[in-house]
């Protein structure tokens, strides 16, 4: 919600989001999006209407959409691919089986790839393996990442007092002062 013309803190959060992930898309794939573009509609109302003995049937604004349509499709195909491109390897995946998934007919791939992908890795502040983003202890040095409950180890907000899926006093965990909010 926005309050005297200015973007919420999590309207903000989410078009930062949305700019990184825009960011992975490579300029290859940019230029790669504008020509399938131009060569989809070139082959639509260029070639195809030059081998056909008679006009369409449909109305042209319907002729126009369509066409717009499959041209958009090709150039987001393209851009999709770029991205897949750069995403993979964030995500500890091959980026060249994935570019060959991609290309399969349909668009199976591209919906394989964002069903089956990974979370993003990140690395241990500590010892500098790779880690998952939702860890709360590295797996090799046991370094505490993420704040989390003593009890049942869920993740915490660093504001919380008690843990809100069984009630643990996070107080008396004794975290480390990296992960407290306020001093006590």
């Amino acid at each position: 919600m926005r309050q005297n013309g200015f973007a919420s803190p999590r309207e903000a959060k989410i078009g930062s989001d949305i700019s990184e992930e825009l960011r992975l898309i490579p300029r290859w794939s940019m230029v790669g999006a504008l020509a399938a573009f131009a060569l989809t509609e070139y082959y639509f109302w260029v070639v195809l209407p030059a081998h056909r003995h008679h006009p369409s049937p449909l109305p042209v604004a319907l002729r126009f959409y369509l066409l717009i349509s499959w041209g958009a499709l090709a150039a987001l195909y393209v851009l999709m691919m770029g991205y897949i491109s750069n995403d993979a390897p964030r995500r500890g995946m091959s980026a060249r089986l994935w570019m060959v998934c991609v290309v399969m007919p349909g668009g199976i791939g591209a919906v394989l790839y964002f069903l089956l992908r990974q979370p993003i890795l990140t690395s241990c502040p500590s010892c500098g393996t790779r880690i998952t983003g939702n860890d709360h202890f590295c797996p090799h040095c046991a370094y505490q990442i993420a704040p989390c409950c003593g009890n049942c180890y869920r993740t915490t907000s660093i504001t919380d007092l008690f843990c809100t899926h069984c009630g643990h006093d996070l107080a008396s965990d004794h975290r480390p002062a990296r992960l407290q909010a306020f001093p006590g």
